[in-house]
């Protein structure tokens, strides 16, 4: 459209060439116009991109993010109330003084959630004998799907949008925690593992499509199980690295999806702290330094802690604590954003676990109330007004 106004002006150009107005309003403000509208393409205001005040922690939580449906969430080993627990806990530490002092995020509606998912999915999730499998609580088949919607689904859409809007205040901030998250084994078609929608994969393509000059991302998977649902999503896709450590004898076992993996490393039943955190710090610098992303997904599972019934792991709670330091001592010598997604973990202890090491980060300096002054390199991004 735009040439052809171009080629329309140009004859016009010759008779009025003293006449700089007209070749503005026919040539100049029309080229202009037309880059306008193709950056609006680009970066559009987005709804999920919520903006953060300037007295919050780049901490995402929201109170449904808790599951409770008649305590059928029992009949699963995952503690449906590790959320809440995690921000009580974190709340009684006094690190966060009021509930004011974390971001709240809006669901991902299905408009934003087929950005990744098909229809055919999505579709699925209306029947309540596909939620039950998803969850794996056998009991949901028959419960009536829009009381499923509303007790089951619209917790984990509230935590998946918590991790799009993590992934924006990280770039913003240098670095987010969504306290919910890390739903490592859904991927665009299929759910499973208690993960019902791909958040990392669709933080990571908003982040993408949504922030100015943002390419690559890392995604460094600890969580004890096999990340198959984003591995699956980004296969063949060399701008996301992908950093799996794990055990290799327990679910998902997914050898298609493993193809994905940049840097596998697969552990054994019984692994105990030394062997894995000189694994985790060796494998996380050698990944920095063969990968330049622009921002890191911290999969930042506790389903490793000794006495997990699923990890099959022996790391104590000062190891997960000191593992997570390795992750964001690593983001912060590298300059790179991080945001953290608390994924699995299936004892009542979790909570405490992950609390701890929010506040050991806090306390090394790690993750800073205030805007660092790295922000002053962070790429820039479009966000809305909300």
């Amino acid at each position: 459209m735009f040439s052809r106004l171009t080629a329309i002006a140009a004859p016009t150009l010759l008779v009025y060439k003293r006449n700089r107005w007209r070749a503005f309003f026919l040539v100049i403000l029309p080229s202009r116009l037309h880059k306008m509208a193709e950056a609006s393409r680009k970066s559009p205001e987005f709804r999920l991109y919520l903006k953060l005040k300037p007295e919050q922690w780049p901490i995402v939580y929201h109170p449904t993010y808790n599951i409770g449906f008649l305590g059928l969430e029992k009949l699963h080993p995952f503690d449906s109330k590790k959320w809440g627990n995690v921000f009580r806990h974190l709340q009684a530490s006094e690190m966060l003084k009021s509930d004011s002092d974390t971001i709240e995020p809006l669901e991902a509606s299905d408009e934003e959630l087929l950005s990744v998912h098909t229809e055919r999915y999505l579709g699925s999730l209306r029947w309540s004998i596909n939620v039950a499998k998803v969850t794996e609580v056998p009991l949901v088949a028959l419960i009536p799907n829009f009381l499923v919607q509303r007790r089951v689904l619209k917790p984990l859409r509230l935590q998946t949008g918590g991790t799009i809007l993590a992934a924006k205040l990280a770039l913003e901030r240098g670095w987010a925690i969504n306290i919910g998250g890390g739903f490592h084994h859904c991927h665009s078609d299929q759910g499973g593992g208690f993960c019902a929608y791909a958040d990392i994969t669709l933080a990571i393509k908003f982040a993408f499509n949504k922030c100015d000059g943002v390419e690559r991302a890392m995604i460094i998977d600890l969580d004890a199980h096999q990340g198959n649902g984003h591995e699956r999503d980004f296969m063949g896709n060399s701008n996301v690295y992908i950093l799996d450590v794990y055990n290799s004898g327990i679910y998902p076992m997914d050898i298609h999806a493993k193809k994905a993996i940049t840097r596998k490393v697969e552990l054994r039943h019984g692994t105990k702290d030394d062997e894995y955190l000189q694994k985790v710090e060796h494998h996380v610098e050698e990944a920095l330094n063969e990968f330049n992303p622009h921002f890191i997904v911290f999969n930042a599972g506790t389903d490793i802690l000794e006495g997990d019934p699923l990890g099959n792991l022996s790391i104590t709670a000062s190891g997960i604590i000191k593992r997570d330091e390795i992750v964001f001592q690593a983001a912060c010598d590298h300059n790179i954003p991080i945001i953290m997604v608390t994924s699995g973990g299936y004892q009542q202890c979790t909570a405490q676990v992950i609390a701890n090491s929010i506040l050991n980060l806090n306390k090394k300096g790690l993750i800073p109330r205030s805007q660092p002054g790295i922000t002053e390199v962070r790429l820039p991004i479009v966000t809305s007004d909300k």
